[in-house]
């Protein structure tokens, strides 16, 4: 009897009859959110209660960067980890990627979706892409199992170029903008409709999420919305929901997306984590369609706080985060090193990341290694963060203003414990803070290594 016992507990040590399971990931991305946009960020006349509610019950991130300050960079920061610099990903003289591009992100990265496919995830994009629209660069060639959204920015393929945004807005004349929407590699519907977009993202969303929790597999979600990029649109039901006029409308229909998804996630006992954040900051130059910083300098295009610090919230369940409100820092490029150790996976080191692990600021149990942050401008560092101090080395006022940035020697140089706003120059009093952020700065430079330029090629005739 005392052998067999023995023997079945040597059996079940060896096939235990339930694995833990791992822990699913969502990722909701916006587009040209503004850091003050969220009412649980200060916006008074907005209306987000599903945010607010996230951010009551997990956590509120108030220094959180993405990897640049406009669309393309900025994605493909988050997708792998590494600043766009280290994938050619960036460019000083296309901004972002186009409808006659001919890059992409290259075969050679490592995506969130294909680190943790390693790890036996399922995975689905949704939404905006805008790392490449030929089919070697879409979501299914990066470790996506599917792929339903538009492949760059809704305001491209515009096809009435003497009719404003505002215009087209007003009159929800989707049609002025040929965008297609893709099922995987396929185009099912030119011009998307725009109308109805971020509805159609979040079913497709809430459907896969549903189907993921029935199949057993632990998955990964990147729901990327469309809006709120100009040019504005919203479902009927939103029509007049703000009273914040058309960009209020959108943010709350957003808001009802995050409430839809976070539905179905709470519809299973398996433990997932949810982020949400956005690209860059608001795209002041369309005004009233162009959202808010709140107390941040500056919006899209620019590497002040305005253009790069993003409104995040986490979240999770069943488990909860450690709940609270997070003063420190964290970045989008450091998704990729905590979703993978969280799936009890490990990076592999062939390459540089730029990424850091957040899981024990996560559940409380550390704070967060990341001290220092590279604000680049295209292939140029215009500013660095560490610690409270940001030193900028050159600047530019806004996305389409300003054409040639202004240098600075000594560098600006703000406290933005003190001074959020960036307005007070504190170069004279302390320059061994900048001596300490030009070092960290040139020990970054030696780490790049060439890399073909993405962003400037374009198709054959154009």
């Amino acid at each position: 009897m005392h052998r067999l016992v023995t023997l079945l507990a040597v059996l079940f040590l060896a096939f235990p009859a339930h694995a833990a399971k791992k822990p699913n990931f969502v990722v909701i991305f916006c587009d040209d959110l503004g850091y003050g946009d969220l009412s649980c960020f200060g916006h008074p006349a907005i209306k987000t209660p599903a945010l607010d509610q996230l951010a009551a019950d997990g956590q509120k991130w108030t220094n959180f960067y993405v990897a640049a300050s406009v669309c393309t960079p900025s994605r493909a920061g988050l997708i792998t980890g590494r600043l766009p610099i280290r994938s050619g990903m960036c460019s000083d003289r296309r901004a972002v990627l186009f409808p006659d591009s001919a890059g992409g992100l290259p075969a050679s990265e490592l995506t969130i979706a294909e680190a943790l496919k390693k790890e036996g995830y399922a995975t689905a994009a949704v939404g905006k892409w805008h790392l490449g629209h030929l089919p070697q660069f879409l979501p299914t060639s990066h470790g996506f199992d599917s792929y339903f959204g538009i492949p760059y920015s809704n305001d491209m393929d515009k096809v009435r170029g003497t009719a404003s945004h505002f215009e087209l807005a007003a009159k929800a004349d989707f049609t002025a903008y040929n965008v297609p929407l893709l099922r995987d590699t396929a185009v099912i519907e030119r011009p998307a409709d725009q109308r109805t977009i971020t509805r159609r993202y979040t079913e497709e969303a809430v459907k896969f999420i549903k189907a993921k929790q029935k199949g057993g597999a632990p998955y990964f979600l990147y729901l990327a919305q469309s809006l709120p990029h100009i040019p504005l649109f919203r479902d009927k039901a939103f029509h007049g929901h703000s009273t914040s006029g058309i960009y209020g409308d959108v943010i709350e229909e957003i808001d009802w997306s995050v409430s839809q998804v976070v539905a179905a996630i709470r519809e299973s006992d398996d433990q997932t984590y949810l982020v949400f954040t956005s690209d860059n900051g608001p795209w002041l130059t369309f005004k009233t369609h162009g959202g808010s910083a709140g107390p941040l300098r500056e919006g899209k295009g620019s590497t002040w706080e305005g253009g790069m610090r993003e409104p995040t919230v986490m979240w999770a369940h069943p488990k909860p985060l450690k709940k609270g409100i997070v003063h420190e820092m964290g970045s989008t490029l450091d998704l990729l090193p905590t979703f993978v150790s969280l799936a009890g996976g490990k990076l592999p080191d062939d390459r540089e990341y730029d990424g850091y692990d957040l899981s024990k600021v996560l559940d409380g149990s550390g704070s967060s290694p990341r001290h220092t942050m590279f604000f680049y401008h295209g292939e140029q560092i215009f500013a660095v963060r560490h610690g409270q101090f940001k030193a900028h080395f050159q600047t530019k006022e806004r996305y389409t203003g300003q054409k040639k940035a202004r240098q600075h020697d000594p560098p600006l140089l703000y406290h933005l414990g003190h001074d959020v706003g960036e307005k007070f120059d504190l170069a004279k009093a302390h320059p061994d803070v900048i001596a300490k952020i030009k070092a960290l700065t040139e020990a970054h430079k030696k780490s790049l290594k060439p890399v073909e330029n993405q962003l400037e090629k374009r198709a054959v005739g154009n």
